[in-house]
């Protein structure tokens, strides 16, 4: 057992009490000393679903190499298949899941799609929808219903695009597609998710006129997935400038089919490299790109914040914990969905913490930081909420259920902190299948020292 300040009843790490239970519980396995491991993981969550919509817009068909397979890019495929596109799985079968084919088809409405908890299906897929001929009725999971849509349903309407919300600017909704959008100027704040900007300039080279799209809120969040838009855009031959900041024109063209590589999923790496950091052991992710607008890249220079050594040598990743977790103080503006992982290094550390530029993650899958502190604190720590992130203060911890909110990064987040407080139970761990279904899986194998791929 790993010594600590932390205690709770001693329990083995191995066997059954490790699955899911059937009430959804799971008994996070504790880390008997250093992890020593090396991980791989599925694809990118964030560049599966922009490729998977920009392949059902596009002009032929495009081959997307080892894509995610999860419960979110499942919903974004049924969407977009919904809506005219084929997407089929071929022979060449990966470590997590066969390749996907889509063949871009005439796009027709009369249906409904299901959000799931997927913000990238209920913020890309409308533009795609308005795009289509005929209504399609846009719903998701109860959980899911609350989360900021007014954006979008606004965005859209201004674009002349009949949409039936009730006036609930919220799911579910209506889009009434006439088979083409007129485009033009565009000014909207998106203030509470990147997503509503990046959804716009994905579908936007169909609109007639393209779209000049002006952000008006003080703060724009996750800055680095617009740029991955932008990025798959441009290797599909879209022009997209900017000709000032928060500003963005995508000329209206064709969207080229293509072969596409996904890259591994960097921000779920983070809770597998936070392993490293609180278990003073070394994780290792192999197939780590070399260029990327991924935010989990950022990782890179935050975790040595906390002590740890960061080492890139080819395509992987060597992420090994310092004797000590000094607390950092964070402004997280451009990677809050790393967040939660770097606040259980937080909790665990020497000294008081404090993140900031993270007021946004209140709107994703629950309001992240009032769960966060409240599952920390019930625990024995002490985190405050700040109007736009958390104040850490590591306090001895002890064991307990751990709610995850039906928000993957949550289950995440307990999971870590299970690898060194014995007795934590994450309620529905099964939540993680939202982006990395193999989860409970690679992380009692990784806690096992075991080589993962």
């Amino acid at each position: 057992m790993l010594e600590s300040k932390y205690s709770a009843p001693e329990f083995d790490i191995y066997g059954d009490r490790h699955q899911p239970a059937d009430d959804g519980s799971w008994a996070a396995p504790v880390a008997a000393g250093p992890i020593v491991a090396t991980v791989s993981l599925p694809g990118s969550k964030s560049l599966t679903n922009r490729e998977l919509v920009l392949a059902a817009l596009a002009d032929s068909p495009s081959l997307l190499r080892s894509p995610l397979h999860s419960r979110d890019s499942q919903n974004m495929v049924d969407a977009l298949k919904a809506l005219g596109a084929t997407i089929t799985e071929t022979d060449a079968t990966g470590s997590f899941g066969p390749d996907w084919l889509v063949t871009p088809g005439e796009l027709t409405g009369s249906t409904t799609v299901d959000c799931g908890l997927a913000g990238t299906v209920m913020r890309f897929v409308p533009p795609v929808a308005a795009l289509a001929l005929g209504p399609t009725t846009f719903d998701a999971d109860a959980a899911a219903r609350g989360r900021p849509m007014g954006t979008m349903i606004s965005s859209l309407k201004a674009l002349g695009v009949d949409i039936n919300d009730d006036g609930r600017g919220s799911l579910p909704f209506t889009v009434h597609g006439t088979g083409r959008v007129g485009g033009g100027e565009l000014t909207i704040d998106a203030s509470s998710s990147s997503q509503f900007v990046s959804g716009l300039l994905l579908a936007a080279a169909r609109f007639d006129d393209g779209l000049t799209l002006t952000h008006s809120g003080a703060r724009l969040p996750s800055l680095p997935h617009i740029d991955m838009t932008i990025a798959a855009l441009a290797e599909r031959g879209i022009r997209v400038t900017s000709p000032s900041v928060g500003v963005w024109r995508v000329e209206p063209g064709t969207i080229a089919g293509r072969d596409v590589d996904i890259e591994p999923d960097l921000s779920n790496a983070a809770s597998f490299l936070a392993a490293a950091l609180v278990t003073r052991g070394t994780v290792t992710i192999p197939g780590w790109p070399a260029e990327t607008t991924q935010v989990g890249a950022e990782l890179l220079e935050l975790l040595p914040r906390f002590g740890a050594t960061v080492a890139l040598e080819g395509n992987r990743l060597t992420v090994t914990g310092g004797t000590t977790i000094p607390g950092v103080n964070l402004d997280l503006t451009t990677a809050g969905e790393l967040a939660p992982a770097l606040t259980a290094i937080a909790a665990l550390a020497d000294s008081p913490s404090t993140l900031t530029g993270i007021g946004h993650i209140r709107h994703h899958e629950t309001d992240r930081l009032a769960a966060l502190a409240t599952e920390i604190n019930k625990l024995g720590g002490k985190v405050t909420e700040l109007e736009d992130g958390l104040h850490i203060e590591p306090q001895p911890l002890t064991g307990g259920t751990w709610l995850s909110y039906h928000d993957h990064r949550m289950a995440t987040t307990g999971a870590i902190l299970g690898l060194v407080v014995p007795g934590i139970v994450i309620e529905n761990i099964a939540t993680t299948a939202k982006t990395l279904p193999q989860f409970p899986e690679l992380w009692t194998t990784m806690v096992s020292g075991a080589v993962l791929g």
